[in-house]
């Protein structure tokens, strides 16, 4: 499988400035399971969802193919960190209860990943995917945020990012569909936190690349004076796309 590494580049940022997910939705996807031996997180990135799982489950398993995402994952006894294509887990067939992919699937091959899933999986595991999309701060704000991301961004986003525009409504996924509450993230942050989750986005990296300048400049005047008080903290909120289903 070819690996897109879209975030290696950024990998320190990408730690410090992306939300966490609800423990709802791991409760949730935990309750799933009959059995919390052994849990896969793919495309695991900094850790998150492999450390929240770690919560529920004897022992994760979690696998990236960029070394630089690996290193600066977060540390957890319960976690085993490996370099590892989504294709090439090393797991061992039919071991694994839960798969997770937490905003990555759109980036997979899908027949070759989707084959791994379900040589990993006991038979009736789940596989569970999700991504945060539209994030939401206030009257002000949120405009600007969507011209930077449609009218200044717009060419230099990934062509994958569709699967998320469309609530990965038309991604393909050979599970038993499993009915799934709505969730939402959320973080109380400062400026500079909106301002390094923007320069970890994929598009920001290919624009900085392609022009030698950074995009922010052309909006940074104007979301200052909608922010005010750079110091102080706003909350910004995300939908979570999921897809869950059972390997039958």
């Amino acid at each position: 499988m070819e690996f897109k590494d879209y975030f290696s580049a950024q990998s320190e940022v990408y730690v410090k400035s992306r939300p966490h997910y609800p423990d709802e939705l791991f409760q949730f996807l935990t309750s799933l399971v009959p059995m919390h031996i052994l849990a896969w997180d793919c495309a695991t990135g900094n850790g998150q969802a492999a450390t929240a799982l770690a919560n529920y489950f004897s022992s994760v398993i979690a696998t990236d193919g960029s070394e630089q995402q690996i290193k600066n994952a977060a540390p957890n006894e319960k976690v085993k960190y490996a370099v590892a294509l989504a294709d090439n887990s090393g797991i061992e067939p039919g071991t694994v209860d839960l798969v997770t992919i937490a905003s990555a699937l759109h980036w997979m091959d899908f027949d070759m990943f989707y084959k791994e899933v379900n040589r990993v999986l006991k038979p009736g595991g789940v596989f569970a995917a999700w991504a945060y999309y539209k994030s939401r701060i206030d009257e002000t704000i949120d405009p600007l945020f969507k011209h930077l991301v449609k009218d200044i961004l717009g060419e230099y986003w990934p062509p994958e990012r569709a699967y998320i525009t469309n609530y990965y409504n038309t991604i393909p996924f050979p599970f038993k569909r499993i009915d799934a509450p709505s969730f939402k993230t959320s973080v109380t942050a400062n400026f500079d936190f909106l301002i390094g989750y923007i320069h970890s986005w994929s598009s920001t990296q290919q624009y900085i690349k392609i022009n030698h300048k950074d995009p922010i400049d052309l909006i940074r005047k104007d979301l200052e004076n909608a922010w005010g008080d750079l110091t102080a903290t706003k909350k910004i909120t995300w939908d979570i796309i999921l897809k869950v289903g059972r390997k039958e």
